[in-house]
């Protein structure tokens, strides 16, 4: 149990997936663009639900967010999103906007659904157009369940490795709220916002303003600090729905249980963030950089992003070389102040840099340390109160073969 606030506790539910909330089914199908694996994917609230979303900074913003973006500007409600993954439909043009919207209706038409209710999602190789029979047979074909979740899961799913999810649930006015999500991402990753897409459900009753807000506020702390190869895609979106049905009164950040709300959707965002980073194209091994005592936590945040991103951190962290002189490089030449002289600097539990000076330090424990599937920095900085963390991976051979054949 991990504790949100005096009054509320947020637990861990193992075998929860993004189907656990109350009122929500799934599928996903194979439906041509791929040649085995599934590729289509359908999530379905019960009721219409209140959304928020973050997307792409990209300037290349795909037709799906253009899309979905307008159906949340309609009635401020969701209550289906339809996915593709193998093709992004993004740099498409007039065509491919007009395929999104197509898939829209196509959802709308079966499910007899008001256009608007309807988000849509695809992520895949850019620049070609969507083959429009196969996701009309996916949109005519696709069924949902309430055990659908490993369907959807794997449907949306690209370079990955595995399909990622995490839920949670948390007591709100002593009613059981649960908060869970389903995730892709593997390359492209450097998130204001990255190839990511992440799907949140939740029981909770929250209107889209204010859900709004606390998504952006997990945001910050969680997608916004993974890195896997300093690139952002164009198909990018974390997309929340929240259809009400756990029955407590309505959540703002006046009531007393807003903390315990915000808490458990900060950890699903991390949850499924650190699942991304872990599973980077090529990936032997998750690092976490965590500092502390930066002038403030946007500071923390940007020198923790800085250093899990650095390529010469990442090779040595693949190479088992605990050569701290790499962080202190990425640290050097961030955009937040540091005072040299004032700051530490461990790989585990080894003091490896202080105050301006190398440590005497274990190579051989380190290099035991950073054999291990999760490498933790941490990074004192001796200046503030002010702390952030921020997560990635280590870079590979293999992340150049991955992505020197990503279209063959």
């Amino acid at each position: 149990m991990i504790q949100a606030s005096k009054s509320s506790e947020i637990e861990k539910i193992e075998n929860g997936s993004i189907l656990t909330p109350k009122g929500y089914q799934a599928g996903g199908i194979h439906s041509g663009l791929r040649y085995r694996k599934k590729d289509f994917g359908l999530l379905m609230s019960e009721t219409p639900a209140s959304v928020a979303a973050v997307y792409t900074q990209s300037h290349f913003q795909a037709p799906p967010l253009k899309v979905t973006q307008d159906s949340i500007a309609g009635r401020g409600k969701i209550q289906s999103v339809v996915i593709n993954s193998a093709v992004a439909n993004a740099c498409t043009g007039e065509e491919g906007l007009a395929n999104a919207y197509k898939m829209r209706e196509m959802i709308a038409e079966r499910f007899n659904l008001p256009a608007d209710y309807v988000a849509v999602a695809s992520t895949g190789v850019i620049g070609e157009q969507l083959p429009m029979e196969k996701i009309s047979y996916g949109c005519n074909s696709v069924e949902l369940s309430k055990n659908g979740d490993k369907d959807f899961q794997q449907s949306i799913l690209t370079t990955d490795t595995c399909q990622k999810h995490a839920c949670y649930q948390v007591q709100i006015d002593g009613e059981t709220v649960t908060i869970a999500g389903a995730a892709k991402g593997s390359g492209m990753i450097h998130p204001n916002m990255a190839t990511m897409l992440g799907f949140i459900t939740t029981d909770a009753n929250i209107d889209s303003e204010d859900l709004q807000h606390a998504l952006g506020q997990s945001i910050d702390k969680s997608f916004n600090q993974i890195t896997v190869d300093g690139e952002t895609s164009t198909n990018d979106m974390v997309l929340t729905l929240a259809n009400g049905q756990a029955g407590h009164s309505p959540l703002n950040e006046k009531h007393s249980d807003w903390e315990a709300f915000q808490s458990a959707l900060q950890l699903v965002c991390e949850d499924l963030a650190k699942q991304i980073a872990k599973d980077g194209e090529g990936a032997t091994k998750l690092i976490e950089v965590n500092v502390t005592g930066a002038r403030t936590s946007e500071e923390a945040r940007i020198i923790a992003k800085k250093v899990v991103g650095s390529n010469l951190v990442k090779t040595a962290v693949y190479g088992l070389d605990a050569n701290w002189g790499r962080i202190v490089g990425a640290i050097g030449h961030s955009e937040a102040k540091v005072d040299a002289n004032a700051c530490d600097i461990y790989l585990e539990d080894q003091l490896v840099f202080s105050k301006g000076t190398a440590c005497p330090f274990s190579e051989k424990q380190a290099s035991e340390d950073l054999d291990n599937e999760e490498v933790r920095i941490a990074i004192h900085l001796g200046e503030g109160e002010g702390s952030g963390m921020a997560w990635g991976c280590d870079l590979t051979y293999d992340y150049v073969k991955i992505n020197a054949s990503y279209r063959s």
